[in-house]
């Protein structure tokens, strides 16, 4: 047979309301000196420890929800666009405008004739035979025409 299952004490049950108006089921558990698994477990078997937890945490919302809306309604930009995108479903769309033609970026072989193209492959060559060691030092890109 396993052992009893932990319970907390009246105060205990008290502190919880208190305790989750700032912290998490994780540091409430650390704060009583039990494992976080165990603190879930007395929140599903034990319905008063639930409903101060929830109203611990509701107080707390409430009460940041409240000066929130005061903020909003003085006309604080910020807390404004925040109430709206939360509780109205306000949201930010971005519009991408698309091109139907675009210009290459560089051009195709199909683009250059036949001495630049054979301009390149000779750089291309020096330079494979440069990183072989073949050479001394990789030839230099021939200058485009102006």
């Amino acid at each position: 047979m396993g052992r009893p299952p932990l319970t907390l004490t009246e105060t205990q049950r008290a502190e919880v309301e208190t305790l989750a108006a700032v912290l998490s089921a994780s540091q409430i558990a650390d704060y009583f000196g039990i494992g976080r698994t165990t603190f879930f477990a007395m929140i599903q078997r034990d319905a008063e420890i639930a409903e101060r937890y929830k109203k611990g945490k509701a107080r707390a919302i409430g009460a940041i929800a409240q000066s929130l809306v005061i903020k909003a309604r003085s006309g604080d930009t910020a807390s404004m666009i925040f109430y709206l995108k939360t509780q109205a479903g306000w949201r930010e769309t971005v519009q991408v405008e698309t091109r139907e033609e675009w210009a290459p970026v560089r051009p195709t072989l199909a683009d250059l004739s036949d001495a630049e193209i054979s301009a390149m492959m000779a750089y291309l060559d020096g330079a494979i035979a440069a990183q072989l060691g073949q050479a001394a030092e990789a030839p230099a890109l021939p200058k485009e025409d102006q």
